[in-house]
């Protein structure tokens, strides 16, 4: 059973902060209780909030990422969570190379749970611009998420 979900993306200041505070605001309206964190494989942005477009479009939606501080994906993330969700490959080939031996615990791509979106992968808004895009793709995610641990 799943209990608690790690977001991981590049520098945790854009896509794993919006999962965290979509994802974490949707399960609560479903009436399920977790523990949802995100995080990032770098170290450039700790202790930052995330990206200011990134909480403006958010908080257009009805999200605030506002509190949210940067952090950096830790070992012992990997037995503190029961699902870890990466946004890219990329992210997901990080969090493999630093995953503890002989830890078990899941580690996918959070576009698993939106295959109707027709993409597997969050692409980078810092990069692209397109925060909107990134939050419905992140929105398509969490409710495919919360369909599957509901069911």
């Amino acid at each position: 059973m799943v209990r608690s979900v790690l977001f991981v993306c590049l520098g945790n200041i854009c896509r794993s902060p919006t999962a965290e505070g979509v994802f974490g605001a949707m399960a609560a309206r479903a009436g399920l209780d977790l523990r949802v964190d995100s995080a990032g494989l770098g170290s450039w942005h700790l202790g930052d909030p995330p990206y200011g477009p990134a909480i403006r479009a958010a908080a257009a939606r009805g999200y605030d990422l506002s509190g949210q501080r940067a952090r950096q994906v830790r070992s012992d993330d990997f037995d503190r969570f029961d699902l870890i969700l990466g946004m890219d490959a990329d992210n997901i080939a990080g969090l493999e190379h630093v995953r503890p031996p002989g830890n078990a615990t899941p580690v996918r791509l959070f576009l698993d749970y939106a295959p109707e979106t027709g993409v597997s992968e969050v692409p980078d808004p810092y990069y692209t611009g397109d925060f909107e895009k990134a939050l419905d793709l992140v929105e398509a995610a969490a409710r495919g998420l919360i369909k599957t641990l509901l069911s």
